[in-house]
Protein backbone atom coordinates (compact mmCIF):
# COMPACT_ATOMS: atom_id res chain seq x y z
CA UNK A 1 0.00 0.00 0.00
CA UNK A 2 1.77 3.42 -0.91
CA UNK A 3 0.59 6.58 0.91
CA UNK A 4 -0.30 9.45 -1.38
CA UNK A 5 1.03 12.08 -0.45
CA UNK A 6 -2.13 15.29 -0.95
CA UNK A 7 -1.58 18.98 -2.11
CA UNK A 8 -1.82 21.09 0.91
CA UNK A 9 -4.20 24.07 -0.14
CA UNK A 10 -5.22 27.11 1.33
CA UNK A 11 -8.53 29.43 1.29
CA UNK A 12 -7.29 32.58 -0.36
CA UNK A 13 -7.80 34.40 2.81
CA UNK A 14 -5.02 32.17 4.21
CA UNK A 15 -2.84 33.04 1.26
CA UNK A 16 -3.17 36.61 1.02
CA UNK A 17 -2.21 36.99 5.11
CA UNK A 18 1.07 35.10 4.21
CA UNK A 19 1.62 37.04 1.47
CA UNK A 20 0.83 39.90 3.83
CA UNK A 21 -1.55 41.92 1.32
CA UNK A 22 -5.35 42.64 1.32
CA UNK A 23 -7.58 39.92 -0.07
CA UNK A 24 -10.37 42.31 -1.32
CA UNK A 25 -7.59 43.92 -3.60
CA UNK A 26 -6.11 40.92 -5.12
CA UNK A 27 -7.29 39.94 -8.63
CA UNK A 28 -10.45 38.08 -9.17
CA UNK A 29 -8.76 34.72 -9.81
CA UNK A 30 -7.06 34.49 -7.03
CA UNK A 31 -9.55 35.53 -4.81
CA UNK A 32 -12.09 32.69 -6.33
CA UNK A 33 -9.67 29.89 -6.49
CA UNK A 34 -7.54 27.60 -3.83
CA UNK A 35 -3.53 27.85 -2.99
CA UNK A 36 -1.38 25.03 -3.11
CA UNK A 37 1.46 25.60 -1.18
CA UNK A 38 3.77 25.19 -4.03
CA UNK A 39 1.54 28.28 -5.74
CA UNK A 40 1.86 30.41 -2.19
CA UNK A 41 5.89 29.38 -2.32
CA UNK A 42 6.19 30.80 -6.12
CA UNK A 43 4.38 33.58 -5.38
CA UNK A 44 6.70 34.86 -2.23
CA UNK A 45 10.14 33.55 -4.68
CA UNK A 46 8.79 35.48 -7.65
CA UNK A 47 5.89 37.93 -6.97
CA UNK A 48 4.14 38.59 -10.21
CA UNK A 49 3.37 42.34 -10.96
CA UNK A 50 0.23 42.55 -9.28
CA UNK A 51 1.47 41.13 -6.17
CA UNK A 52 4.47 43.55 -6.12
CA UNK A 53 2.05 46.57 -7.07
CA UNK A 54 0.00 45.90 -4.00
CA UNK A 55 2.85 45.61 -1.62
CA UNK A 56 4.19 48.89 -2.77
CA UNK A 57 0.82 51.20 -3.26
CA UNK A 58 -1.56 48.76 -1.22
CA UNK A 59 -4.16 48.82 -0.07
CA UNK A 60 -2.68 47.36 2.79
CA UNK A 61 -4.42 45.36 5.50
CA UNK A 62 -4.50 45.70 9.05
CA UNK A 63 -1.18 44.37 10.28
CA UNK A 64 0.68 45.77 7.79
CA UNK A 65 -0.22 49.74 8.15
CA UNK A 66 0.32 49.04 11.60
CA UNK A 67 3.77 47.99 11.49
CA UNK A 68 4.02 50.97 9.01
CA UNK A 69 2.30 53.53 11.69
CA UNK A 70 4.67 51.95 14.35
CA UNK A 71 1.34 51.19 16.47
CA UNK A 72 -0.62 47.73 17.22
CA UNK A 73 -3.68 47.09 15.48
CA UNK A 74 -5.69 47.43 18.69
CA UNK A 75 -4.48 51.16 18.71
CA UNK A 76 -5.43 51.43 14.99
CA UNK A 77 -8.81 50.88 16.28
CA UNK A 78 -8.60 53.16 18.96
CA UNK A 79 -7.19 55.57 16.52
CA UNK A 80 -10.44 55.15 14.00
CA UNK A 81 -8.74 53.43 11.42
CA UNK A 82 -11.18 50.21 10.80
CA UNK A 83 -10.03 49.59 6.60
CA UNK A 84 -7.25 48.94 4.56
CA UNK A 85 -5.32 51.83 3.91
CA UNK A 86 -2.72 52.66 0.72
CA UNK A 87 0.98 53.86 0.77
CA UNK A 88 0.03 57.32 0.15
CA UNK A 89 -2.21 57.44 3.13
CA UNK A 90 -0.45 55.82 5.38
CA UNK A 91 2.30 58.55 4.49
CA UNK A 92 -0.19 61.00 4.66
CA UNK A 93 -0.83 59.82 8.40
CA UNK A 94 2.52 60.07 9.19
CA UNK A 95 2.68 63.62 8.10
CA UNK A 96 -0.15 64.96 9.58
CA UNK A 97 0.86 63.11 12.98
CA UNK A 98 -2.34 63.23 14.55
CA UNK A 99 -2.56 63.02 18.64
CA UNK A 100 -3.76 59.35 18.47
CA UNK A 101 -1.27 58.24 16.21
CA UNK A 102 1.84 59.87 18.71
CA UNK A 103 -0.31 58.49 21.56
CA UNK A 104 -0.18 54.67 20.23
CA UNK A 105 3.44 55.13 19.17
CA UNK A 106 4.37 56.25 22.48
CA UNK A 107 2.59 53.55 23.85
CA UNK A 108 4.25 50.79 21.82
CA UNK A 109 7.48 51.95 22.33
CA UNK A 110 6.45 51.26 26.28
CA UNK A 111 5.69 47.68 25.33
CA UNK A 112 8.58 47.12 23.22
CA UNK A 113 10.77 48.32 26.47
CA UNK A 114 8.37 46.32 29.08
CA UNK A 115 8.92 43.20 26.34
CA UNK A 116 13.04 44.05 26.63
CA UNK A 117 13.62 44.37 29.97
CA UNK A 118 11.12 41.01 30.78
CA UNK A 119 13.46 39.28 28.19
CA UNK A 120 16.59 40.48 29.81
CA UNK A 121 15.95 39.13 33.34
CA UNK A 122 14.26 36.00 31.90
CA UNK A 123 17.88 35.40 30.29
CA UNK A 124 19.41 36.23 33.93
CA UNK A 125 17.44 33.83 35.76
CA UNK A 126 18.49 31.11 33.49
CA UNK A 127 22.11 31.96 33.69
CA UNK A 128 21.69 31.86 37.00
CA UNK A 129 19.96 29.19 37.09
CA UNK A 130 22.42 27.38 34.92
CA UNK A 131 25.32 28.79 36.90
CA UNK A 132 24.03 26.78 40.45
CA UNK A 133 24.06 23.82 38.59
CA UNK A 134 27.73 23.56 37.81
Amino acid sequence: MTSHKSTQTMKPATAAKKLGVYLEATPAEFQEGVVSRTELNALQADPPEWLRELRRNGPHPRPVVAAKLGVSISGLARGGVTEALTTEQIEALKAESPEWLQKERATQADVRKEAARIKEKNAEKAEKGSAERD
